[in-house]
């Protein structure tokens, strides 16, 4: 496995600089710290509100952290917070504008299934963001270690992409199978995965940590993955308006985002 982790860490590395670079513009980060809540699915953010009454002062533990919006945002609302990615550019990008604006943030280089460089029992709160679970090869070294780094009674909230859109054609006037469901990976050149629902709450449930509430989201405007990854700029306004009609997008019927909240 090192050797497609190696893979996985390269292709960041060189994204980062490149295709990455839409989610540093003055805009997107003028915008976090214009509203720091923005950075959070707005159920999500219910979830993580009802979770801590202030983040302020909480250690925070952002293990695949990627973009960093979530980081900066923690950061913004008064948590100490740690940021984990495999990528080096990543967190070189992100520290530069930590530093430009002058916030105290701590960058880590490691792997979410090892957390090797993070110390056990340090943090009340791990978040992962959207994206995370495809670029995991062992899901239960993951949560041991989520487990392993959280206080007692500490929590851990999820948000990614519902496992229930992944057989499935994104663009179609009726749903188009692309694989099955139960077909998890590796995927690609540069492994990815699509982990089903029963193995994500296993892997949480088989490390010792006790799943305290699930929400399923169906997409909202602009909130569909592949609009987030940029292919809405090639849409038009009728096309957009289309995605959220179910009648005309099935898969509008079909919920596109989960979050997960567990305690230790």
């Amino acid at each position: 496995m090192s050797r497609d982790i190696d893979k996985i860490r390269k292709q960041w590395n060189e994204d980062s600089d490149t295709w990455y670079k839409r989610y540093r513009t003055e805009e997107k980060i003028q915008r976090i710290i214009d509203e720091p809540e923005s950075a959070f699915h707005k159920v999500t953010l219910s979830i993580i509100k009802e979770s801590f009454s202030e983040l302020k002062g909480k250690r925070i533990l952002v293990p695949s952290s990627g973009d960093n919006h979530a980081v900066f945002a923690f950061c913004l609302m008064g948590a100490k917070v740690t940021s984990c990615d495999i990528s080096e550019r990543q967190l070189e990008n992100a520290a530069h504008i930590a530093k430009e604006k002058g916030w105290d943030i701590e960058f880590i280089c490691d792997d979410t299934m090892s957390l090797y460089k993070i110390r056990s029992n340090e943090y009340d709160f791990v978040y992962t963001s959207n994206g995370v679970h495809v670029w995991i090869n062992d899901l239960n070294s993951m949560y041991n270690n989520i487990h392993r780094v959280l206080k007692k009674n500490g929590v851990y909230i999820m948000y990614d992409i519902h496992p229930f859109t992944r057989p499935f054609e994104c663009y179609a006037s009726s749903l188009i199978i692309k694989k099955p469901y139960d077909s998890t990976g590796p995927f690609g050149e540069i492994p990815n995965y699509h982990w089903r629902i029963q193995d994500l709450i296993n892997a949480i449930s088989q490390a010792g940590l006790s799943i305290k509430e699930i929400q399923e989201m169906y997409a909202e405007y602009g909130t569909y993955w592949f609009e987030e990854s940029g292919e809405r700029e090639s849409m038009t306004e009728d096309e957009l308006k289309d995605l959220y009609d179910w009648r005309k997008n099935p898969l509008a019927a079909i919920p596109q985002w989960i979050s997960v909240k567990v305690i230790k």
